[in-house]
């Protein structure tokens, strides 16, 4: 999968950034920046160092926390350039709680953010064209398909046919969250219609037992059977890899403590696509991917210091 031009291997990572509100002591809370795209584009980013560039593809508003979003993609070394700014529109924001046990609850309020305009009204005609012109690789989540309405979600998906008719991948994580779809029939309607899209699928048996009812990892497999990649996560267990119909297991890197599992799943996901990119085999790239959540999970929040990502990144021999 390496990429055979003189110029550097080209990702767009498609879906929404929020505000994210998480606690911190005495009652007050802690502003960060996150989303499941996002953070795989930041691990891709960080792990592939300069043979990828790693675009994020979205809109924002004009307001100061549009603003600093902006900032921080750019401190970690992402493409803005196709980041849409609507004046009329703000950035989802949603709310991270702990209850006594420490698990943690969420409260959204994204129903009217701009990423949702994103196809709609942020992208015009001749930037869909473009866009579909632009990229090696296009990584789009469950997520990034819920938030869109039903016309915003046909331009996505001509903006990727196109892009595929031209040589280029699509990869996607099912990533499915109930509470954004209307009813899971809906959900399962449309995922199915852009897995027949993918040529890497990225999906976590949890999410698929729960939107498809598959009971087992073969169930998953051959449900996935035309796609050509496929990842199938399995948490702590591993992951099954399955290559033109060749199956093979990964298992994961063992943790002896567990901090926080948030972007568990969106970390693996860089790091596999940003070693596959860069021309390692399958499970070469599931090793990394391990390496680099279990990593993520010994650290509060989504995005972990660059100092952790680059001592990972030295112990990985080069491929």
């Amino acid at each position: 999968m390496t990429s055979h031009t003189a110029h550097a291997v080209r990702v767009a990572c498609i879906g929404e950034c929020m505000v994210e509100l998480s606690p911190a002591e005495n009652g007050l809370f802690k502003q960060a920046f996150a989303g499941d795209t996002l953070n795989t584009a930041i691990y891709i980013a960080r792990t592939a160092a300069h043979a990828i560039d790693t675009s994020y593809i979205t809109a924002i508003g004009k307001d100061s926390f549009s603003d600093r979003m902006i900032d921080f993609f750019q401190r970690e070394n992402i493409n803005c350039q196709w980041i849409s700014r609507l004046p009329e529109k703000v950035p989802g924001l949603y709310a991270i709680e702990l209850d006594a046990y420490g698990e943690r609850s969420f409260s959204y309020w994204r129903n009217d953010s701009a990423a949702r305009a994103l196809f709609s009204h942020g992208l015009t005609p001749a930037q869909r064209s473009e866009l579909a012109e632009s990229f090696d690789l296009y990584y789009l989540s469950g997520i990034s398909l819920a938030i869109l309405d039903e016309v915003s979600r046909e331009l996505l998906k001509k903006t990727l046919t196109r892009a595929r008719e031209r040589g280029a991948k699509v990869a996607f994580d099912s990533n499915y969250r109930p509470r954004l779809w209307s009813s899971r029939e809906q959900a399962q309607s449309v995922t199915s219609e852009f897995l027949a899209l993918t040529d890497i699928a990225l999906v976590t048996f949890d999410d698929e037992q729960a939107l498809f009812g598959d009971q087992s990892i073969t169930d998953t497999r051959n449900r996935l059977s035309s796609i050509p990649e496929v990842v199938i996560k399995q948490g702590g267990d591993g992951c099954s890899i399955i290559v033109n119909q060749a199956l093979s297991f990964v298992p994961a890197t063992v943790v002896s403590q567990i901090v926080d599992t948030t972007s568990a799943g969106d970390s693996f996901n860089g790091g596999y696509l940003a070693r596959r990119m860069s021309g390692d085999a399958p499970e070469t790239a599931a090793a990394f991917a391990h390496r680099l959540a279990a990593s993520v999970i010994q650290y509060k929040g989504a995005i972990i210091p660059k100092s952790v990502t680059s001592r990972l990144l030295e112990q990985t021999q080069p491929c």
